[in-house]
C-alpha cells in the first residue's frame, strides 16, 4: 500500500462507536480487526523504513565519521509526518477497505 497517498488525519480524533459496529454488530471484532491491521501496516512501514535507512548503513565504527547525513534526516522526517499505522487502519475500517472474516461465524452471517 502507498501510505503516501492515504488522505486520513494525522492526529486522534473523536468518532462514533456506532460506526465501528454497523458491519460486525460488535464493538469488540471490530476494535480487533482494527488492531491488526494497524499491526500489519505498522510491519510494512517499518521494513520499508529500515529498506532506505540500510543505504546509509557504514561498516565502520569511527568516531571521525558521524556526521548529519541530510538525506538520512529528511526520510526520518517524513516518515514522522505520515499519519500512524492506528489511524489509517480506522480509516480503511471506516471506508470498507479491509478484507476480514471470522472463522467461527458461518458464511451465511457476513
Amino acid at each position: 500500500m502507498d501510505y503516501k497517498k492515504v488522505k486520513t488525519d494525522t492526529t486522534a480524533v473523536t468518532r462514533k462507536l456506532r460506526d465501528f459496529d454497523k458491519d460486525t454488530a460488535n464493538i469488540y471484532e471490530a476494535v480487533a480487526i482494527v488492531s491488526k491491521r494497524a499491526n500489519q501496516i505498522s510491519l510494512e512501514m517499518k521494513e520499508e523504513l529500515n529498506q532506505k535507512i540500510q543505504e546509509f548503513a557504514t561498516t565502520q565504527d569511527n568516531l571521525e565519521e558521524i556526521f548529519e547525513n541530510r538525506e538520512q534526516i529528511e526520510i526520518a522526517k517524513f516518515y514522522e509526518k505520515l499519519p500512524k499505522p492506528t489511524l489509517i487502519a480506522v480509516h480503511e475500517f471506516l471506508h470498507n477497505k479491509v478484507y476480514y472474516r471470522n472463522p467461527q461465524k458461518k458464511d451465511s452471517e457476513f
